[in-house]
């Protein structure tokens, strides 16, 4: 069960995108240098289709985008909340931000799509997980490589539209400089 620690109306995380982010707990990714440590216990209230639906009626004509921050222990789970969303509010996109390094159903993924440790964006269309997001970050949080806004990241931000995948960079003032 997928447990909803908290929840905010933010405009960093995706690029473009007015933003209900929901943390997740029960975090299974647990990164040396996690800024949100207080994640890893399991603890928050069920996030099931109620309380997304109670969510989105209530913050709906707010945000543009839906986004679940985190998840990685049950990503099944992420997935079918994302299918519920994409079937029912049409006008609002979806995103995922995960510490994992590839899609749980990598291993329909070839092997050759995934170089350096970082997945393809060619290859992560062919994910049915991109089929129920517009966005999803991939990678763990490695405190010397930093986050998105730095050059030495290992985690990456994909765009997914209309089938296609690309990989969005971001300026050291966190600012999307490429597509």
């Amino acid at each position: 069960m997928l447990k909803c620690f908290n929840y905010d109306i933010v405009c960093q995380e995706i690029p473009d995108e007015v933003t209900l982010a929901v943390n997740i707990s029960g975090c299974s990714v647990k990164c040396p240098g996690c800024h949100s440590k207080w994640l890893w216990e399991d603890r928050g209230d069920e996030l099931n289709e109620e309380t997304v639906r109670i969510l989105m009626n209530r913050y709906g004509a707010d945000i543009t985008c839906f986004c679940f921050m985190g998840g990685d222990a049950e990503p099944a789970e992420v997935l079918r909340l994302a299918n519920f969303i994409r079937a029912n509010f049409h006008s609002v996109k979806i995103g995922w931000y995960s510490g994992r390094s590839t899609l749980p159903d990598a291993d329909n993924v070839q092997s050759s799509c995934i170089s350096i440790g970082f997945i393809d964006a060619g290859c992560l269309s062919k994910s049915l997980y991109c089929k129920a997001f517009d966005y999803i970050k991939l990678g763990s949080y490695v405190e010397e490589l930093g986050g998105l806004r730095s050059a030495k990241t290992n985690q990456r931000l994909f765009k997914i539209s209309g089938g296609a995948v690309t990989v969005i960079k971001f300026s050291e003032k966190n600012i999307p400089v490429s597509e």
